[in-house]
């Protein structure tokens, strides 16, 4: 299907924005075609520049968690850019996010507001580092925590899709500070932990992985490091940039009953405005400047819209005992429908779901980790990505990426949607 204006727009940006767009996986390239450009966007539902109504599975890839121009957050942001837009000065709005988010997340004393989930866990890694007074860290092949050199390391999700795990402009010294554990394999972590004693200040993970597609943690493999580092004076660190506010109140945290050191969020806590934060117990956030060592700073940080907009979800998602079980059931649902159109059609696939996390995986075996999330038939997914567009259905644009549910989605589009993936899956 063309997609005339879009086509237009994409054309005009390529000549001004490098490859026409200000994230690279929006770009389609692993998918090929032109991206879709978006008009406006209503609950489930995104309406593109060429007119057209698609369901939405990303959903501003996970802040939408309740749908798009949820209304409380819309009114909160009017409201506060009636009284200024920035001052970089203190409001009482900071403190009032920050008490709410201790309260829901489990183990955290104290948090600190930054602009981006890449903020966020940069920032808990230098904290980490500081307070430990060690330089390297332990993170795992396909985890993505956003676009700091410490991170660029087979960092999954974008930077598979376009095929340079290992960007150019990291250094040589930050690589070598960055060592490489596989997901689910407590043996890869244990072997770099007796490789490098008294050296690791942190592990950093993302306790339900995302970025190479939706993939749980085995059984006892989070307890594993928790204990690991209990045992070696290291720091655990969850990023929950897709995961706080999603999978329960208190995330992964709460979902799997393990206690991470530093905790770092984004996404959701933003109500879909730019937003990051990290958070830990007393001892380790007073490191942070300006009663501890550790610098961080941000002209932006606790910006007055952004705090009115994560305030606002939270607080609707704090005041609905049902919204998770909601959210898990809809997306089990889904899940359903894909396993039985799929299977009708004989094709190799794995379904990985958490919660409102769910992917699918053109290949037969299961998929646990970046080796195996490599071993899907990309081809296949293209076809799938640009059939389901076609049927008025927005996946992700990259097979190493979770789809994201939104409570706004009613069982009649989770049908319409079932429907079409059994239409196209008569193609694949």
């Amino acid at each position: 299907m063309i997609y005339k204006r879009s086509s237009q727009l994409f054309a005009e940006a390529e000549k001004v924005i490098p490859g026409g767009v200000n994230s690279p996986v929006r770009a389609f390239k692993s998918v090929g075609g032109t991206p879709i450009f978006v008009k406006y966007a209503r609950g489930a539902y995104l309406y593109d520049e060429d007119d057209r109504r698609l369901i939405d599975y990303i959903n501003s890839w996970g802040p939408m968690i309740l749908g798009h121009a949820f209304p409380p957050v819309v009114d909160a942001v009017i409201s506060r850019a009636k009284l200024g837009t920035s001052f970089g000065m203190p409001t009482a709005l900071e403190t009032e996010i920050a008490t709410l988010a201790v309260k829901m997340i489990p183990n955290i004393d104290k948090i600190r507001f930054v602009n981006s989930g890449t903020e966020a866990c940069m920032s808990a890694v230098r904290l980490a580092r500081g307070f430990t007074n060690r330089d390297k860290i332990v993170k795992f092949a396909g985890c993505y925590h956003g676009h700091s050199d410490s991170f660029l390391i087979q960092a999954g999700s974008g930077a598979v899709t376009f095929g340079s795990p290992n960007s150019p402009g990291v250094t040589t010294g930050t690589a070598r500070d960055t060592l490489l554990a596989q997901y689910n394999n407590l043996e890869s972590v244990n072997e770099l932990i007796v490789a490098n004693p008294a050296e690791i200040a942190a592990i950093i993970i993302e306790p339900v992985a995302g970025n190479m597609g939706c993939i749980p943690p085995k059984e006892g493999f989070l307890e594993g490091l928790r204990q690991m580092c209990t045992d070696n004076g290291i720091l655990l660190i969850f990023d929950e940039v897709m995961t706080g506010f999603r999978l329960a109140k208190g995330g992964a945290q709460e979902l799997y009953n393990v206690k991470a050191d530093i905790s770092c969020f984004g996404k959701v806590i933003g109500g879909g405005l730019p937003v990051g934060a990290f958070a830990a117990r007393e001892e380790i956030m007073n490191f942070l400047a300006p009663i501890g060592p550790v610098y961080q700073a941000g002209t932006l940080s606790g910006n007055p819209l952004a705090m009115a907009a994560g305030l606002a979800m939270l607080k609707a998602l704090d005041a609905d005992a049902e919204i998770f079980n909601r959210l898990a059931a809809k997306t089990a649902y889904l899940e359903e429908g894909i396993r039985k159109v799929l299977n009708k059609e004989s094709i190799d696939f794995t379904v990985n779901r958490v919660g409102s996390m769910i992917s699918v995986h053109f290949d037969k075996e299961e998929v646990i980790d970046f080796k195996s999330a490599g071993k899907g038939d990309n081809e296949r997914f293209k076809h799938f990505f640009h059939g389901l567009l076609d049927e008025g259905i927005y996946i992700a644009p990259s097979a190493y990426e979770t789809w994201f549910i939104t409570d706004a989605l009613s069982y009649d589009d989770l049908d319409f949607t079932i429907a079409a993936i059994a239409k196209v899956a008569k193609k694949l």
